[in-house]
């Protein structure tokens, strides 16, 4: 069990579901993978990190969606906020979606992972590093994601 002694609130647009992760993340990146971008709706976003101990939802019950093999991600069935990302090529790893955050100023991220998937368009000004593929070791007995479609 990690130390909870930092709470961090997070709740969906409509207010229906909310969880709180305690204690620190253990890594915070911008991703710029185009799956992600497609489940997001968005050009890139921020993914926190929390093992999933540190995470308690004390509202509601997200709903589960997946298209790749082993990788499940949460939406709110109402709103359709999206809440999270998990993978079990990176066991016990939840990683939340920065928009779910009520406090999302409290998150920098250290990495872009992805890279080469940036659109041409986005600048960042920025000197964190930025790597092709995921910023985190991965189970590699299960591969990646684009490799079970």
């Amino acid at each position: 069990m990690s130390d909870q002694s930092r709470i961090e609130p997070g709740s969906c647009f409509c207010g229906k579901i909310a969880l709180e992760a305690r204690g620190e993340p253990f890594w915070i990146n911008y991703d710029h993978d185009d799956d992600c971008r497609k489940a997001i709706g968005s050009p890139l976003t921020v993914w926190i990190g929390y093992r999933l101990d540190q995470i308690v939802f004390t509202r509601g019950t997200p709903r589960t969606f997946s298209k790749t093999p082993d990788v499940t991600r949460t939406f709110c069935q109402d709103c359709g906020s999206s809440i999270s990302y998990s993978d079990e090529g990176l066991l016990d790893e939840c990683w939340l979606t920065i928009g779910f955050m009520d406090h999302p100023e409290r998150f920098e991220p250290q990495v872009h992972a992805f890279w080469s998937m940036k659109l041409p368009w986005m600048q960042f000004a920025d000197n964190l590093p930025r790597v092709d593929r995921y910023s985190r070791e991965r189970d590699l007995k299960i591969g990646f994601p684009d490799q079970r479609r």
